[in-house]
C-alpha cells in the first residue's frame, strides 16, 4: 500500500512539473517572442526605420513577457474576459501594430529591390506619394521626353525628310487627336497637324518643331 502512495505522488508530481515546464516553455522568450523577420531590407535608406522597426520588436515581446510574469496575462491568448486582461490585450495589439508597419515598409523594400528597384527609386517614389507603377510610368515618360529632345535636329525639317524624329512627331500628334499617317515622313500633313496644334496652343503658327511646341507634345 505504501508503495502505491508513493507512486502515485510521484506521479502527480510529475505531471505538476511538467505543466509547470510546459508553462515556462510556453513563455520562455525562444518560444514566445515573435521574432525577427529575414524578408526585410536590411540595407533601407531610412536607417531610422530598420531601428523604429527592432524598438517595436523589442518592445511588443518586453509587454508580452512583462503582463505574463507580473500579472499573470496571456496577451496572446487570454483566458479571462475582465477589464484589465482587456487593456493589457488591447495595449498589446497596438504594439504588435506598430512593429507590423515598420515590417511592411522593409519587406516592401525588398521585394522591389529583387524587382531592380535601387534605394533612390525606392526613396523617390515614396516621397512623391506614388504607386511602383505610377513611378515606373513617370520614369519612363522622363526618358522618352529626354530621349525625343535629344533627338531633334538643329534644323528645320524640310519636306520631304524621312527620320525617326519625324516618326516620334507623328505619334505625339496622333495621341492629341490628329489624323495623320505615321511613316515618318515629314510631308504636309504632318505640317499642317503641327499648325493646328500651334494655333490651339497660342504658339507662333508656321508648322515647324521648336523647342516650345515639342515640350508641349510631350505634355
Amino acid at each position: 500500500m505504501k508503495k502505491i502512495l508513493i507512486f502515485i505522488l510521484v506521479v502527480i508530481i510529475l505531471i505538476f512539473a511538467y505543466s509547470e515546464y510546459k508553462e515556462y516553455q510556453r513563455f520562455h522568450p525562444k518560444n514566445a517572442n515573435i521574432i525577427a523577420s529575414n524578408t526585410i531590407d536590411l540595407d533601407y535608406h531610412n536607417k531610422e526605420t530598420i531601428f523604429n522597426y527592432y524598438r517595436a520588436l523589442e518592445n511588443a515581446n518586453n509587454y508580452m513577457q512583462m503582463q505574463w510574469s507580473v500579472n499573470g496575462i496571456d496577451v496572446r491568448s487570454p483566458e479571462d474576459d475582465n477589464e484589465e486582461t482587456n487593456l493589457a490585450v488591447s495595449k498589446y495589439g497596438e504594439k504588435v501594430a506598430k512593429l507590423n508597419y515598420f515590417k511592411n515598409i522593409l519587406e516592401r523594400s525588398k521585394k522591389l529591390k529583387s524587382e531592380g528597384y535601387s534605394n533612390k527609386d525606392i526613396k523617390s517614389f515614396e516621397t512623391q506619394g506614388l504607386t511602383t507603377k505610377a513611378y515606373t510610368l513617370k520614369i519612363n515618360k522622363e526618358k522618352y521626353k529626354q530621349m525625343i529632345l535629344e533627338m531633334m535636329p538643329e534644323k528645320a525639317l524640310f519636306s520631304g525628310e524621312r527620320n525617326q524624329f519625324v516618326y516620334e512627331i507623328q505619334k505625339l500628334l496622333v495621341k492629341k487627336g490628329y489624323d495623320i499617317p505615321i511613316d515618318g515622313v515629314y510631308k504636309n500633313v504632318t505640317s499642317d497637324a503641327l499648325m493646328l496644334f500651334e494655333e490651339k496652343n497660342n504658339l507662333f503658327t508656321d508648322g515647324k518643331i521648336d523647342l516650345i511646341s515639342l515640350n508641349l507634345l510631350l505634355k
